[in-house]
C-alpha cells in the first residue's frame, strides 16, 4: 500500500527507546580511493543494504536482498537468503529527487500505483503491538492506535505524514489511510521516500505484510510476514540502513554509479 515521512514518524516514535547492537570492533579503513567514490553516492553512509530488484519498471513482483559492510567504502556482503516481494500495482517509477531517469522511465507521483524506485532510509518500525512486545525491533518503533493515520491529501500541510489525529488542532484532510485498520500493516518498516514532503510526488511508502505472493500493493514493498519480521530484526539504526529499489535495467546503470553490490 502506498502512503510517510521521516519526520512524521520521528515525531512520533520521539518519546520510544531504541535499543542497539553492542559496539564492534573497529575493522581496517576503505582506501583514500573507495572513501571519495562512496562519498558521492545516495548511500554513502549505509552500512546495511535492502536491494529491491524488479524484472521490469511494469513488473509487479522481485525479489529482496540484503547487504552488509564495516565502514563506508568497504565492501557488500551478503546476508541470508533472498526474498520474494511485491511491489506497486503498476509497477516502478523513478523518484524525480534521484537524477537517475532516462526519457521514457516513468516518474512517482501519487496516485500512480507505482512504487518508488531510487534509494531510501529505512528510519522506524511500526506495529500493532506495543512496544514491550517487540524487544527484537532496534528501529525506533511505533505503535498504531485507532487514531493512526497516514494522510495522502496533497491538500494537507500534513501531506506523507503519519499523525494522531486526535493530537492535531486541525485535520485539514479528507483523504488518510487509518493504519490500525489495515491488516497488512501488522508489522512495517516507513521508507523515508518525498522527505521533507512535496505535494502529489507521492506518500506513505512502507515495507509491509503482503496480501499473498501474487498480490500488488498502491505503492509499497510487501512479503510474507516471517520474511518482514527477519529483516526488522535486523535493521539496527546505527548503521543507517538504506533501502535501493530498482527494475534490472535502471540497476545496471546505477550499480557502479552508487557503488552497489
Amino acid at each position: 500500500m502506498e502512503r510517510t515521512t521521516a519526520v512524521g514518524m520521528a515525531m512520533l516514535a520521539a518519546s520510544m527507546l531504541i535499543a542497539g547492537c553492542a559496539p564492534r570492533s573497529a575493522p581496517a579503513a576503505p582506501s583514500p580511493v573507495a572513501a571519495v567514490r562512496a562519498a558521492r553516492t545516495p548511500i554513502a553512509g549505509a552500512r546495511q543494504l535492502v536491494l529491491v530488484t524488479t524484472a521490469s519498471w511494469d513488473s509487479t513482483s522481485g525479489t529482496l536482498r540484503r547487504f552488509e559492510r564495516d565502514v563506508a567504502g568497504s565492501p557488500w556482503r551478503p546476508v541470508g537468503s533472498a526474498i520474494p516481494i511485491v511491489v506497486g500495482q503498476t509497477g516502478l517509477a523513478w523518484d524525480d529527487a534521484a537524477g537517475m531517469g532516462a526519457p521514457g522511465e516513468p516518474v512517482k507521483r501519487e496516485g500512480d500505483g507505482k512504487s518508488p524506485a531510487g534509494a531510501f532510509p529505512l528510519d522506524t518500525a511500526f506495529g500493532f503491538s506495543t512496544r514491550q512486545m517487540v524487544p527484537w525491533i532496534r528501529l525506533p518503533y511505533v505503535q498504531l492506535r485507532e487514531s493512526t493515520e497516514c494522510v495522502d491529501d496533497v491538500r494537507s500541510v500534513h501531506y506523507n505524514t503519519i499523525v494522531d489525529r486526535t493530537t492535531v488542532p486541525v485535520m485539514d484532510w479528507t483523504s488518510a489511510e487509518r493504519m490500525r485498520q489495515i491488516d497488512q500493516y501488522t508489522f512495517g518498516v516507513h521508507v523515508g521516500y518525498n522527505a521533507p514532503p512535496k505535494a502529489g510526488r507521492g506518500s506513505c511508502i512502507f515495507l509491509h505484510v503482503w496480501a499473498g505472493p501474487t498480490s500488488v500493493t498502491a505503492g509499497c514493498t510487501a512479503m510474507e510476514l516471517s520474511a518482514l519480521q527477519e529483516v526488522m530484526r535486523w535493521l539496527a539504526p546505527e548503521r543507517g540502513p538504506m533501502i535501493v529499489q530498482l527494475p534490472n535495467e535502471a540497476l545496471a546503470r546505477a550499480r557502479a554509479q552508487w557503488s552497489l553490490p
